[in-house]
């Protein structure tokens, strides 16, 4: 919000409360601000919004009193949703299915990228399918952890010793463990279905952790920017959740990230090979391991919604390639708004 043109774009600031209720709050982007790793959790308040299909417009209603007729207000038109969510209804399709059904123009992939993309074990089936490489993973599903749990332990072990075990569809590396002892096994997999039932098992990949941006140009396509490299001081190097939001000096961003030219160059093409395969639009992150020794980079993830706090990667990356944050903000807000309605 502090980085938009004020002078060519109105904000209509909107937060969902835990319940999932649309409410207006003040567009002030330092109310907003993480202290100490916690978020602001938004409240209900005497209203709430609402998105009208159609022609698309916003509009205000007060809660509901028994026997009182409801006046709504009428805040005015969308031109385009600008979606700053992480994770299930925010990155994974769902609430760019309301935005189509509505007709509305949002920033990012649409329904099918952000639903493929958000699922680890479908964004590595799919890349996989197309020739890149994505490492040795299983998925468990919830009906094989239930029906034959030492079968789904005796898959997961098959896929290596030294393992991560992450739930399929959450980001922030939530609920994610790494398992170098199999005996851990079990209680990872559980650990992991507390946020999501289907479980992913990687084997760990090794080599430096190297990210890309990727932004769409429209007509003219997909670019990568520089590459960006994350370090983490800890002795495992796990850039967990704590690490990404609480404890800032544990890690180390470096853009552009050191790497030969010529491993660069092949990052930044398979960036762009990846968002395309994976129909993305608007933009993405995506995330590699680069061994130095065999020259072989590995896709890790692809994120539809990367952060952007002064800390993430994604805008580093493009400011380390020529666009500041603004400049980056005004072009997925104009991007955003010169995409077709409908089918694409």
């Amino acid at each position: 919000m502090a980085a938009i043109d004020h002078a060519r774009y109105e904000i209509l600031a909107i937060g969902i409360t835990p319940d999932g209720e649309w409410v207006r709050v003040p567009a002030k982007p330092e109310l907003y601000e993480m202290v100490d790793g916690r978020g602001v959790v938004i409240a209900a308040g005497e209203s709430s919004v609402t998105l009208w299909t159609g022609n698309p417009r916003v509009v205000e209603k007060p809660r509901a009193i028994t026997g009182e007729r409801i006046e709504a207000t009428d805040l005015g038109d969308v031109d385009v949703v600008f979606p700053l969510l992480h994770g299930p209804y925010g990155e994974d399709g769902t609430i760019q299915g309301l935005m189509e059904m509505s007709n509305v123009r949002y920033v990012g992939c649409g329904v099918a990228a952000s639903a493929v993309s958000n699922d680890k074990h479908l964004t590595k089936a799919l890349l996989l399918g197309d020739g890149i490489s994505v490492g040795r993973w299983t998925l468990i599903t919830d009906r094989e952890w239930k029906r034959d749990r030492s079968r789904a332990l005796a898959q997961a072990a098959s896929v290596g010793q030294d393992l991560y075990v992450k739930p399929a569809r959450a980001g922030s590396s939530l609920g994610i463990t790494h398992v170098e002892d199999l005996a851990m096994l079990e209680d990872a997999i559980e650990q992991a279905r507390r946020v999501d039932p289907r479980v992913v098992v990687e084997a760990a990949t090794a080599g430096r952790e190297i990210e890309c941006g990727v932004l769409d140009f429209g007509s003219e396509g997909a670019r990568a920017s520089r590459c960006g490299e994350i370090m983490v001081a800890s002795r495992d190097g796990f850039y967990d959740y704590k690490t990404k939001y609480q404890a800032h000096d544990d890690v180390t961003l470096s853009t552009p990230a050191d790497l030969p030219a010529v491993a660069e160059q092949q990052i930044r093409e398979t960036a762009v090979r990846a968002f395309e395969v994976l129909g993305c639009e608007g933009l993405a992150r995506v995330d590699f391991f680069y061994n130095e020794e065999s020259g072989r980079i590995t896709i890790n993830e692809v994120n539809t919604l990367p952060g952007f706090t002064p800390w993430s990667m994604y805008p580093a990356m493009w400011q380390a390639t020529g666009m500041d944050y603004p400049a980056l903000v005004s072009h997925l807000i104009e991007q955003a708004l010169a995409r077709p309605l409908g089918l694409r």
